[in-house]
């Protein structure tokens, strides 16, 4: 899948003298760029070659930890960046890396071929280049052969046939994980999430740090074969379970909860401070086009932001996808996020 774990807080896990070591690289010699990214970033090998080809510009990938450890580590170095180019900020953390002043404004003219709704920040601090929902993934086979329906809601999850059934991430340590809290949010409002919450806890919740533990660990049709047959994942699980068989399958073993689904969209930045903010506008350009938009799918399991990209077969015939995802504005995410952390944390781990 698309990433494993996430940190969203910066704790004090050494990292300083690491970000300080790798200050001043300043993205290059002029004809390199630095791209900093997630260490789950991945595109084929020929796509930057073609951004070469067309710019004279090579690209080299900066990984730099979880999405929350990368943004982290961009924000503490912004007087001095790491690099030209970010890729990875999503609107779960859209303002805690526009309000510190790491990205410089520009407005690509490859946005007209983007829909508007995926455009969150109106002064153009950050570029959308893929999107995605986080969603609830069901073992198909488990609730065939125990004859048991498969949840179609939030709130069928607190009933007593599916205790025990459900594993999700800390939304402390894990993107997917805060997403989830992000959708009961949206689903039930500031009054009533803190209750759902409960009533999950006293149905059996299981709680793992990250999706790699919850996916391929806990989940029953994941690597692990574990015991839960419900997990907080992605809307692209059920392609991705396909395309990574052999023999592929005809139907996907995994199914989505759509009514559980919380919208994700994904941002790249040029960096404040960069020396190469010509050739930075210009990968930001690229992974808008066309042929960079084509390759994320199969890449990191995600939809492109573009209009008119064709998808592989595998998404076409396989992905779920909500009609009416969950969604929360990113101020008030901003706004209330650390908050919402501290209380799940008193909720459900207390």
């Amino acid at each position: 899948m698309r990433r494993a774990a996430v940190t969203v807080v910066l704790a004090t896990l050494g990292l300083a003298s690491t970000l300080l070591s790798a200050c001043g690289s300043g993205g290059g010699d002029g004809n390199t760029l630095t791209l900093v990214t997630h260490d789950s970033f991945a595109v084929s090998d020929d796509v930057f070659a073609e951004f070469t080809e067309q710019t004279g510009v090579e690209v080299e990938v900066l990984p730099s930890g979880d999405a929350g450890a990368a943004i982290n580590q961009v924000i503490l170095t912004k007087d001095d960046p790491l690099g030209d180019v970010f890729f990875g900020l999503d609107n779960t953390f859209l303002t805690r890396a526009t309000e510190e002043g790491v990205f410089a404004r520009y407005e690509s003219p490859e946005l007209a071929a983007v829909p508007d709704q995926y455009e969150l920040d109106p002064r153009h601090r950050v570029t959308p280049i893929d999107r995605g929902d986080v969603c609830i993934n069901y073992d198909k086979a488990y609730f065939a052969d125990n004859g048991l329906p498969v949840p179609q809601t939030l709130d069928d999850l607190t009933r007593p046939e599916y205790r025990g059934l459900l594993v999700t991430e800390n939304p402390a340590t894990s993107s997917p994980g805060l997403a989830f809290l992000l959708a009961t949010v949206a689903q039930f409002g500031e009054d009533g999430w803190r209750d759902y919450w409960e009533r999950l806890r006293a149905n059996d919740v299981q709680v793992v740090a990250g999706w790699e533990e919850a996916y391929n660990g806990e989940f029953s049709a994941g690597e692990g074969q574990g015991d839960q047959p419900l997990v907080v994942s992605y809307a692209s699980s059920p392609p991705a379970a396909v395309f990574f068989s052999d023999p592929q399958p005809a139907e996907s073993p995994i199914g989505t909860v759509l009514a559980s689904c919380f919208n994700q969209i994904e941002f790249a930045g040029v960096l404040e401070g960069t020396d190469n903010e010509r050739a930075a506008r210009e990968l930001v350009d690229f992974m808008l086009s066309e042929r960079f938009q084509e390759d994320i799918p199969l890449n990191m399991f995600v939809f492109p932001v573009r209009d008119g990209v064709l998808l592989p077969d595998v998404f076409v015939q396989f992905a779920e996808v909500p009609p009416e995802p969950l969604t929360l504005d990113p101020d008030e995410i901003g706004d209330n996020r650390d908050r919402w952390i501290e209380e799940w944390t008193d909720t459900v781990l207390r």
